[in-house]
């Protein structure tokens, strides 16, 4: 795939995680009162799920988090060059970090981490059954991000600048809404693309004012169907219906009138709606029940499909089909994995 792409084209900045990933039973699920689907933030009671979940279960190790999975899976389908993708999170001075350092450095992103040695490395516990995953995160570390101890520095910034795609996802508004509008800002003046996702109904209910916030400089809106209809519902849009959704969430202020806001949401099997000036629906590849091994990263890997494109200027169907594609990959695999080289058209 030739690409169009030059190093630090792609921006993303959020919580690095080191994810740990098992299939799990239901007992597991009940003893620490998980919904089977589901994405929360680790309270005292999922404290010890971390340890009992190494000790019970075979897990497997990965660089994760939902923004830099999406820079890793863009990365993977351009290919050359590498560091295509820049990617600023926050992590502790730990084995987990160097962990976390060395996986980034093997997918060819340029992870650009804040290292600090109050909070250890952050982790995200993905307990599957079945085709089910409930992620809980423990964000430790990358809840620690300072605006003024990295995203300013000189060195750092010009790395913004080099971009022309921006994406966080909106786990990042719990942690420094601060840097996140700079970035925005930055991105709206410069007529570049800002992307973000809802990311999970928490953020949609309970950081919906630091949502709003950002909403006016968003180019490029990501979600699921859970999370459009919790949108939906917060923001008091007197609908479920998800194209209604799109377009209402569409018509949102926003501050650089040269683009319009693209919304997209994705429905699991269902097609994927995205709204421009119109709306216009994309079925998503099949793909046989038990071919699908493990649904979590197929958000992150939808988005990273979608960048991978876009960073290319390529009209939004091309980036709906790279986002089915990633999708369709990282299903059928543990974790937000991948094979060596993506087989995309």
């Amino acid at each position: 795939m030739s690409s169009s792409a030059s190093p630090n084209s792609l921006f993303g900045m959020g919580n690095p995680l080191l994810d740990i990933i098992a299939v799990v039973d239901k007992d597991f699920l009940d003893t620490y009162s998980l919904k089977p689907n589901d994405q929360i933030l680790a309270e005292d009671q999922h404290k010890a799920l971390f340890e009992e979940m190494v000790k019970k279960f075979k897990v497997e190790y990965h660089a994760g988090g939902a923004t830099q999975n999406s820079i890793k899976i863009a990365q993977w389908m351009i290919q050359e060059p590498h560091n295509i993708g820049t990617f600023f999170g926050c992590i502790g001075k730990d084995k987990f970090g160097d962990i976390l350092k060395e996986k980034a450095k093997a997918t060819h992103i340029d992870a650009h981490y804040y290292e600090q040695d109050e909070e250890p490395t952050g982790t995200c516990a993905a307990c599957i059954t079945g085709d089910n995953r409930s992620l809980v995160a423990n964000l430790a570390a990358a809840n620690c991000y300072k605006k003024d101890k990295h995203l300013d520095l000189e060195e750092n910034w010009k790395l913004v600048e080099k971009a022309k795609v921006y994406y966080i996802a909106g786990f990042f508004l719990t942690v420094s809404l601060e840097s996140i509008l700079k970035v925005a800002k930055h991105a709206s003046e410069n007529n570049k693309l800002f992307c973000m996702n809802l990311s999970a109904p928490f953020i949609c209910q309970f950081f919906k004012d630091n949502l709003m916030q950002v909403m006016p400089y968003v180019d490029v809106l990501f979600g699921n169907e859970t999370e459009a209809t919790a949108f939906a519902k917060e923001q008091n849009f007197k609908t479920e219906d998800i194209k209604e959704i799109a377009k209402k969430a569409q018509a949102l202020p926003k501050v650089n009138t040269k683009r319009q806001r693209i919304v997209v949401l994705t429905q699991g099997k269902d097609e994927t709606v995205c709204q421009s000036d119109t709306v216009e629906t994309f079925p998503v590849l099949k793909i046989d029940p038990k071919d699908i091994v493990d649904t979590n990263g197929a958000g992150d890997a939808f988005v990273g499909g979608f960048l991978s494109e876009l960073v290319m200027d390529k009209p939004m169907d091309q980036c709906v089909k790279a986002a089915h594609y990633a999708a369709n990959v990282i299903i059928r695999r543990a974790g937000c994995t991948f094979p060596e080289k993506p087989d995309f058209k």
